[in-house]
């Protein structure tokens, strides 16, 4: 398919080249023009120099940029995707971000006659490099069924989950989950240090059982050595949380643990670990 490729950051970069190797023509575009370079000369693909430009005779538009302001610019502005996209033409948001922009998208994609799917990824750098990515998303199903085919070429899990929104909003219960479950395993680590415990021998019986996650599975041993300088970034982590937080508040739903593991990244965040990996709340445990 014709696609264009919108955001060529951690996630972005190597999705887009999934792409051309499973034959798709594809067409980037990055604020940052060094990056579409070395891009285009790994991939092969062609540069664009603006998201209009991108968006031009392409099929599928996809985007994965930073948050609902980045979404906008690349979508709506004079310049933007929506303005160069022809009827009929779908537009992929893989950002995460809020589900009230997913739904304004939606509805202004729909009035120019145009597609729309919002796309939230889960499975970090590790997954957008190995084509291995979780994609939850939410739009028409006449639309989903035209961009899936595509996305499966970096997806091992592509799903439907309901109308526009509800592919930001699933990303949110993700997040939510990986939250706790991340605090819930520094404390553990913590625990068993301050115990005198052989940690490596206690996580390897332990994630035999119940407490097994994929956070234990693929973090624990960095935590144990303080190494954060790779993954999801806690700047990152709190955008995603402030987005869950600000939708709790809108539906009525009750965050306690959100709230407060938000509250405990800020403080990672003053140890000057604003780029460290999520798994660095164990730091604000063993430092303080």
């Amino acid at each position: 398919m014709k696609v264009a490729f919108l955001g060529l950051g951690v996630m972005g970069y190597p999705m887009a080249g999934h792409l051309t190797k499973k034959g798709h023509d594809v067409t980037v575009y990055n604020r940052t023009a060094a990056r579409t370079e070395k891009w285009a000369a790994e991939f092969r693909g062609t540069i664009a120099p603006t998201p209009r430009a991108a968006a031009q005779g392409r099929e599928i538009v996809f985007a994965c940029v930073g948050n609902d302001n980045d979404v906008r610019a690349v979508a709506l502005s004079e310049d933007g995707a929506f303005a160069g996209m022809a009827n009929g033409a779908i537009f992929v948001d893989h950002t995460t971000d809020s589900a009230l922009l997913a739904r304004e998208l939606h509805t202004q994609a729909k009035a120019k006659g145009l597609g729309f799917v919002d796309a939230p990824v889960s499975g970090g750098q590790a997954g957008a490099e190995n084509g291995a990515l979780t994609v939850m998303c939410g739009g028409d199903t006449q639309d989903f069924a035209l961009v899936e085919p595509a996305i499966q070429s970096y997806a091992r899990a592509c799903r439907l989950i309901g109308s526009a929104g509800a592919g930001q909003l699933t990303k949110m219960v993700n997040q939510i989950c990986i939250a706790g479950i991340v605090e819930g395993l520094a404390e553990a680590i913590h625990f068993g240090r301050k115990a005198g415990l052989d940690m490596e021998t206690v996580i390897d019986v332990i994630s035999k059982g119940a407490a097994q996650s994929w956070q234990m599975e693929n973090r624990y041993k960095t935590m144990l050595q303080d190494k954060f300088d790779f993954g999801f970034a806690v700047d990152w982590m709190r955008k995603d949380l402030g987005i869950c937080l600000d939708e709790a508040r809108r539906n009525g739903a009750h965050l306690p643990l959100a709230a407060l593991v938000d509250q405990f990244y800020s403080e990672v965040q003053k140890m000057g670990g604003a780029r460290w990996d999520t798994s660095s709340l164990i730091a604000r445990l063993e430092h303080k």
